[in-house]
């Protein structure tokens, strides 16, 4: 799936199925919950619901949560000033179009009720605006600990799409890197870029912590920093993210969550980069035998994860 106006690059299945929903929700008028790591691209998911939808050529506009509450409060619900003018939030600025509450797990809990009694009453308002929010959190932890008003959640719980982590997304490093090297070539005046298979390997094995926005940076910044067609491995300047940094982002509660297979897949190749590729050594280190890790090779590979499908 390509759509470069906005950037949604990738044909991993669960990449694919979030734009297949957010283009089905995008015809409705249904408030969204748009869940994923930091970079994951939930600001980008919520412009590709705007554009289409039969909103697109009215207002899209944000507020970001995380914001001191009386600012928050401000920015949706309008003001007013020193002179005594009203100032109108988002929510009337908007209208006919769509708003974007971000981090909204930060939202004051004391107005998270005066804003879903507020949400409910729109049309009384003759107000017709599509709101969606964006969390890194998981907000049914947060109704469960009292943090987070029910209804609130349920009323946009009811459209939920969740963005899986880049490093998930073995199989689309690559072509997000491509994508991400020309755009910016294209902006420059520049021709088209590749990268080496060195620069290829190195960018598909780094522990991408901060997902596609990370990424992005770091390819615009190799392409401004380099000139020729092919990039080589020596112009990425990123280190390498070993499973022990990995450990250290953690969430709320002091830990940080993975499936079981996503972290025996991660400590399989960081096993597999710390012995250059040696496979005897690392089922060594892993503590299991060669015929095991050459299997489980095998299924990351059938899998479509780029690391494992280019290794020797």
């Amino acid at each position: 799936m390509f759509a470069s106006e906005l950037r949604l690059v990738g044909n991993h299945p669960k990449f694919i199925k979030a734009i297949e929903f957010a283009g089905n929700v995008a015809v409705t008028k249904a408030p969204v919950l748009i869940v994923g790591e930091s970079g994951s691209g939930k600001k980008t998911i919520c412009q590709f619901i705007h554009t289409k939808s039969a909103r697109s050529s009215l207002p899209l506009l944000t507020v970001d949560c995380s914001q001191e509450a009386q600012t928050v409060e401000n920015e949706i619900l309008g003001y007013r000033d020193e002179e005594g003018r009203f100032n109108k939030g988002v929510l009337e600025r908007s209208n006919g179009g769509s708003v974007i509450l971000s981090n909204i797990d930060a939202l004051d809990e004391k107005f998270q009720k005066r804003l879903y009694q507020i949400l409910q009453e729109l049309s009384d308002y003759d107000l017709d605006v599509r709101v969606m929010a964006t969390t890194s959190k998981n907000l049914s932890k947060y109704v469960g600990a009292g943090r987070f008003y029910r209804a609130l959640y349920t009323y946009f719980s009811g459209s939920q799409i969740t963005l899986i982590p880049l490093r998930e997304r073995d199989s689309d490093i690559e072509e997000l890197a491509s994508f991400f090297a020309n755009e910016y070539a294209k902006e420059n005046n520049r021709g088209e870029v590749n990268f080496s298979d060195e620069a290829k390997k190195k960018i598909a094995s780094f522990y991408w912590a901060h997902n596609v926005a990370e990424l992005k940076s770091v390819i615009e910044s190799t392409i401004e920093n380099s000139s020729g067609e092919e990039i080589d491995v020596s112009a990425i300047e990123i280190g390498e993210k070993k499973a022990e940094t990995v450990a250290n982002d953690i969430d709320e509660d002091g830990m940080r969550l993975m499936s079981l297979k996503e972290a025996e897949r991660l400590l399989i190749k960081k096993a597999l980069i710390h012995t250059s590729e040696n496979r005897t050594q690392a089922a060594k280190i892993l503590g299991v035998s060669i015929r095991t890790l050459r299997n489980k090779i095998n299924e990351y590979r059938g899998e479509g994860n780029n690391y494992f499908v280019n290794l020797r």
